[in-house]
């Protein structure tokens, strides 16, 4: 699937003393600001366009329309709609929708009534509002909502359902003791069901009011990119289209705000697309009425299944009247209108946090390894038979593991693995041609191979061939040019490797390789079948974080000391023996702000040029970091030391005091301190990771007079991969060298999926009917020694519960294992040095001593599988995603 961010327009937002543009995705600004609206005013400029106050004596055939079926609404409801007056009807005012008990031998033991206005009243924004008092009993299911009319999108729920209210089994009673009280407002959107998606919020009435006892009106109000709910002009929900964050190359990198989303195919390419913008939620939509009974969400909640005794002399949904208005300010996006309260925009009050997938970051540009196969095949590589007419196949080698097996009959061919869009067969795969010009220095292809078979022909040539970018360029030799210089001999696993430089020399263009073959010569290869894995385009020294040393005991050139206002010049001083030559700098009367600059009107020193620095691939894990001494505080005693950050000459900025640091200090003058900031939380904050220039810190401004300050070791890195790391990490956006995230018995395949900004990809784990443990495996022969690290060390990960086992009672527990199970050590999550069980939606770190896993049996010489599960059986139904799992000694 392609993943599109199509940027329309920049939105602007102050965050701190910089003017920050932030991009908003293909549509215009879509927030109400409360601040111009007094909500205890009535609002006057929605003007009622449609409404049924229902003062006839029938239903107005010109307003709606009677859905019959006995189709069970794709939720396996009980009832069969009809248009029988005994199921609906207009009364004193008010229309009645009735669920009433079939008729003995009917289809469905219930009928009851939906009305829907399709075709008769269509709208695109507004705001939509019923006042109704809602039927009760374990059963019933009421609801005012609204469906596309065309579905411009694709079927449900791809062009979006918006559900006003709904209710299930009001005043039910349920094992809790608790009488059922709540209302629930909801969109649903994305993928084609069953991976359909939803998001929404519920809500009860104050003093423990039911809506089934008496009237209350129910509303949305539905603008471009928004929607907000209400229960009697009360705010209670919003929802908004999801907002993408932007880095200075306008690559969308993330989401600022995660609302709904819309995949649909793209009408040029026919390619499956990903939207951020307002779509589905930006089409003509008609209204429903309909009282359903039973069905997969009433019956298996609060007492479950149908009451019939509530049903007996018919339950019924009442309501007074159906209007709909339209923002007279601005029709044609509903905006301006807005009911607002404080809080409202929020989410950790009224705004609701969707489901939209986060856009995969761009390539860094920093250089990468490729695994083509590896026991697992790539499904942007697949093996490829050219001409010869047959498949390849993943086999099990007794040595190996699965291996892939290539087999040649008559016809002549060339096989080996593609990466071209014509030969790409797996739904989840797609060409993704290879640049192997960052690893030109000391890179290679290489790949184990074992001849089952000769060859007919015993004089037949081993051929090794790359080809790139379609075909324009390529390089074959035989397989005793490879660094190992041998010849295939029959039924030996043999490594050959092959120099990138060399292949370059010999024409290649590295930049987009896309075909590795290895075969006899053509028409020389009938009857030989041979085996082939670990095949990779590498570099040794890849995965090398990118990491930038700002002032390290001597200036970057690329990056001099500066003071923005106050005229003075930052110097070189040496301080004590732990931090030798660090930098000096003193504030006088005139405010500024200080700290280090990399922008060329600042650069000064011969031959150095700005280098801002790209943190996009440390995003996840990197820090920015630095010590400070204050040697003179400011004479205003009460002054706010501040840290703050630009990228891409100040077109975004965050600024934080440094209490809010990982450390959480204040300055204490004369001693050396550290702060840290967290690269994933300056992105949330707004900051362009992409291009950072400078750095400051200073007291607040105009508050700095007489400050006299140091700083040293300023850099931004990625700690993990730094050379002071000291273990073993084992998943990080991706399973370390070696090791594989497993399903160990319930055949499913673990995937990687892009989290948060502070995560990044992680590894998700879905367990069904089966019964199964999952985690981190190591490959065969793979054992990893953590002894070095006993006295101090812990084994640590971040879990997230996307969805908690169906029984709610499973435990969530930690093993792990070493030299094949010979040891293990077993244990809840809450027996973890943070002591808490998982709490879904959250990440939550857990952490267990080696010490202790030492001397509760385990051999820490031979580790090779960490598993996190739900107790084995009870896990049915759980979705959870692993990070930043490590071996380590902090």
């Amino acid at each position: 699937m392609k993943v599109t961010a199509n940027r329309i327009t920049k939105v602007l937002l102050t965050l701190t003393a910089t003017s920050i543009i932030w991009g908003c995705m293909d549509s215009a600004e879509t927030e109400t600001n409360p601040e111009t609206i007094d909500p205890s005013l009535p609002v006057s400029d929605w003007q009622l366009v449609w409404s049924d106050e229902f003062d006839g004596s029938s239903i107005d055939p010109t307003k709606w329309n009677h859905e019959v079926n006995c189709n069970g609404g794709g939720n396996n409801e009980q009832q069969c709609y009809t248009d029988s007056a005994a199921n609906s009807f207009v009364q004193d005012g008010m229309l009645n929708i009735v669920a009433l008990p079939a008729e003995e031998g009917a289809e469905k033991p219930y009928t009851s009534a939906r009305l829907n206005t399709k075709g008769k009243g269509d709208f695109t924004y507004g705001r939509f509002e019923m006042r109704a008092k809602l039927p009760s009993g374990q059963g019933s299911w009421p609801a005012f909502w609204m469906l596309p009319t065309d579905n411009t999108y694709g079927g449900w729920p791809k062009s979006g359902e918006i559900d006003i209210v709904e209710a299930v089994n009001l005043k039910a009673v349920g094992a809790d003791g608790v009488a059922e009280n709540r209302v629930f407002g909801t969109l649903h959107y994305g993928q084609e069901w069953p991976d359909n998606e939803s998001s929404g919020k519920e809500y009860t009435l104050p003093d423990g009011v039911n809506p089934a006892d008496d009237f209350h009106t129910y509303a949305i109000e539905w603008q471009e990119g928004e929607i907000r709910w209400y229960v009697d002009n009360y705010l209670f929900a919003t929802q908004r289209q999801s907002e993408v964050r932007y880095n200075s190359k306008d690559e969308a990198v993330g989401l600022a705000h995660k609302g709904w989303y819309a995949e649909y195919y793209n009408a040029g390419t026919g390619e499956l697309e990903t939207h951020w913008g307002s779509a589905p939620f930006d089409q003509d939509f008609h209204l429903l009425l309909n009282f359903a009974v039973g069905g997969d969400w009433p019956e298996n909640v609060n007492a479950t299944g149908v009451d019939a005794d509530a049903f007996t002399n018919g339950q019924s949904y009442v309501i007074d009247y159906v209007r709909v208005y339209e923002c007279s300010i601005n029709p044609e996006t509903g905006e301006g209108c807005a009911t607002v309260r404080g809080g409202y925009d929020s989410e950790e009050d009224g705004l609701v946090e969707g489901t939209a997938p986060v856009p995969v970051p761009p390539s860094t540009g920093i250089a990468q390894n490729l695994t083509i196969f590896d026991g697992t095949s790539n499904p942007n590589w697949p093996a490829w038979d050219c001409c010869g007419g047959s498949a390849p196949a993943v086999v099990a080698d007794a040595d190996k593991g699965d291996v892939t097996e290539f087999t040649i009959g008559a016809s002549p061919t060339v096989m080996g693995f593609i990466s071209r869009e014509a030969f790409i067969t797996d739904d989840n795969g797609q060409a993704t041609p290879f640049d192997a010009s960052p690893l030109l220095e000391d890179g290679t292809i290489s790949f184990e191979m074992k001849v089952e078979t000769m060859p007919n022909d015993a004089s037949a040539t081993w051929l090794f061939k790359v080809e790139s970018n379609e075909g324009s360029t390529a390089v074959e030799l035989p397989l005793t040019d490879s660094s190992e210089g041998t010849a295939p001999v029959a039924g030996q696993w043999q490594t050959y490797t092959f120099s990138l430089a060399s292949l370059e020399a010999a024409g290649l263009d590295l930049s987009a390789i896309d075909v590795i073959m290895i075969f006899p010569a053509w028409g020389a290869g009938d009857g030989a079948v041979y085996r082939v894995t670990n095949a990779k385009i590498s570099s040794p020294t890849v995965g090398a974080a990118p990491s930038l040393t700002v002032f390290e005991d001597e200036v970057n050139p690329s990056w001099p000391a500066w003071d923005c206002c106050g005229g003075s010049t930052p110097l070189v001083e040496i301080d004590d023996d732990e931090h030798g030559n660090v930098t000096e700098f003193s504030i006088g009367a005139s405010p500024t702000v200080m700290g280090f600059i990399s922008r060329s009107e600042f650069i000064t020193a011969d031959g150095a040029s700005p280098e801002p620095f790209d943190a996009s691939a440390i995003l996840s894990n990197g820090v920015i970091q630095f010590d400070m001494k204050v040697t003179s505080a400011p004479n205003d005693a009460s002054a706010a030391w501040l840290f703050k950050v630009e990228s891409n000459a100040g077109d975004t900025a965050v600024e934080l005091p440094l209490t809010d640091s990982g450390e959480g200090v204040s300055p204490v003058v004369d001693q050396w301190m550290t702060y840290t900031f967290n690269l994933s939380d300056l992105a949330d904050g707004g900051l362009d990771v992409s291009a950072i220039d400078v750095l400051m810190v200073f007291p607040a401004w105009g508050a700095g007079e007489g400050a006299t300050y140091r700083l040293d070791n300023v850099k931004i890195y990625d700690p993990n991969a730094s050379a002071d790391f000291n273990g073993h990490v084992l998943f990080a956006d991706e399973a370390k060298e070696g090791w594989a995230i497993w399903d160990c018995c319930g055949g499913s395949t673990p995937t990687v999926e892009n989290d948060d900004t502070a995560h990044g990809m992680t590894a998700e784990f879905v367990i069904g009917a089966a019964p199964t443990v999952m985690g981190i495996l190591a490959d065969d022969g793979v054992l990893l020694d953590a002894s070095s690290l006993l006295a101090n060390g812990v084994v640590q990960f971040e879990l997230k519960v996307v969805n908690a086992p169906n029984d709610a009672s499973s435990t969530w527990l930690f093993k792990i294992e070493s030299d094949g199970a010979s040891t293990a050590v077993e244990l809840p999550l809450t027996d973890s040095q943070e002591g808490v069980a998982p709490t879904v939606g959250e990440w939550q770190t857990y952490t267990y001593s080696l010490q202790d896993l030492f001397d509760a049996g385990l051999d820490i010489s031979a580790i090779d599988v960490l598993m996190v599960f739900p107790a084995w059986g009870t896990g049915d139904g759980a979705v959870y995603r692993l990070d930043n799992v490590m071996i380590t000694a902090p």
